[in-house]
């Protein structure tokens, strides 16, 4: 009976490494493929945004910054703003302005103040 036992623990063990195998060697999904190659492209371009700039932008999310406060995520032709010193009452979809203070180290975000509603 014991041996039956481990013969199938043995089995389903190495379906499953053999299962991981194929797909570790099959590559990344086109799904995975087509995410990485936009992610590339947003390292090449150029930032549709200059520093000190003004931007009326609109909040698509809110996301928690490391520190714990709460920032805005935006979009400025596809290029990602985080949005900070929100005050209370914004909610998704509402049009605000901000002023651009600085970029990610790879220029593929940037870090906005909000200075009001639009």
């Amino acid at each position: 009976m014991l041996g039956a036992a481990s013969l199938a623990l043995g089995l389903i063990v190495m379906v499953l490494f053999t299962s991981w195998l194929v797909r570790r060697f099959r590559g990344p999904s086109s799904e995975q493929h087509e995410s990485f190659e936009r992610h590339r492209e947003a390292q090449q371009r150029e930032p549709p945004v200059e520093l000190g700039e003004t931007v009326t932008v609109a909040i698509e999310e809110f996301t928690v910054h490391h520190t714990g406060d709460k920032q805005a995520v935006c979009k400025v032709e596809g290029f990602v703003v985080f949005v900070e010193d929100l005050p209370s009452g914004l909610e998704v979809g509402d049009v605000i302005e901000a002023e651009i203070l600085s970029f990610n180290r790879g220029y593929t975000s940037a870090t906005a103040r909000f200075l009001g509603r639009s």
